[in-house]
């Protein structure tokens, strides 16, 4: 059976058919799906490198396909980008918390959405290799930055924060212990193996998202952050872990 690039999820017959052969020209290979129970089925029987899913359907909504996509051990690391009218940052966080990786909004720029599929696709195929010799160890998630075969200390510790690089879990100065997603994982791991230096969203969309220069909004790194800090943070409104330095991006500060 042929790989799939992209699975398509939307349930506007113009917008599929748009996109579908936008992607094709592009040399994706697509499969589409109209509903979210038609892409759970779908999904079922194969895995693409990516789906691109639409959030206002009928029936099954985007933030509910993703809801059960996520709680599949099979299905859990893929790689999902929401398509989306819905453009207020409480629509982006609920996204991200349902696991989402990444949104676009409607309408969209059809040359930097096929530019963050590819960035998408890379972050993923780099995953396999970096983790292809702990594929046995249920332990092990998948992190863009980290080569899991190469673990010697487990735990990294920054102001009584727990990260634990083998099972993305982070433990937090009160005990609580939370199962982070990829892309939390990511950030944290950047942040606490390199406390006292300052990222710019752009550089974030670099190092995390893999994206090309000119690509990706600085409100993904903002609401990804806002995100994290809600799940983390005791006082999200005014966070002391992750830090804003206003006009040049965020930082932890060293001990």
């Amino acid at each position: 059976m042929d790989s799939i690039d992209v699975l398509l999820v939307d349930d506007d017959d113009v917008i599929v058919t748009t996109l579908e052969r936008c992607l094709r020209r592009e040399n994706f290979t697509v499969k589409t799906a109209h509903s979210g129970m038609q892409a759970l089925q779908l999904l079922h029987r194969q895995v693409p490198k990516v789906m691109l899913l639409d959030v206002m359907m009928p029936g099954m909504d985007g933030y509910e396909v993703c809801r059960e996509i996520r709680a599949d051990k099979k299905l859990s690391t893929l790689p999902i980008i929401f398509l989306t009218a819905k453009t207020t940052e409480s629509d982006h966080i609920a996204g991200f918390k349902a696991g989402g990786d990444d949104y676009v909004n409607k309408p969209f720029n059809s040359e930097e959405l096929v530019l963050r599929l590819r960035a998408m696709i890379r972050r993923t195929q780099d995953h396999k290799k970096s983790n292809r010799r702990s594929k046995d160890d249920p332990r092990v998630h998948e992190s863009k930055l980290f080569d899991h075969s190469r673990v010697s200390q487990p735990i990294i510790e920054l102001k009584s924060f727990k990260l634990n690089i083998l099972t993305f879990e982070l433990f937090l100065p009160s005990g609580k212990k939370l199962l982070l997603t990829p892309i939390q994982f990511d950030l944290l791991f950047n942040f606490m193996t390199h406390p006292g230096d300052i990222f710019s969203p752009s550089s974030l969309l670099s190092i995390i998202w893999d994206y090309p220069p000119e690509t990706g909004s600085s409100d993904l790194v903002r609401v990804h952050i806002k995100n994290l800090r809600m799940r983390i943070e005791e006082d999200p409104a005014c966070p002391a872990f992750i830090e804003t330095i206003p006009g040049y991006g965020y930082t932890i500060r060293p001990e």
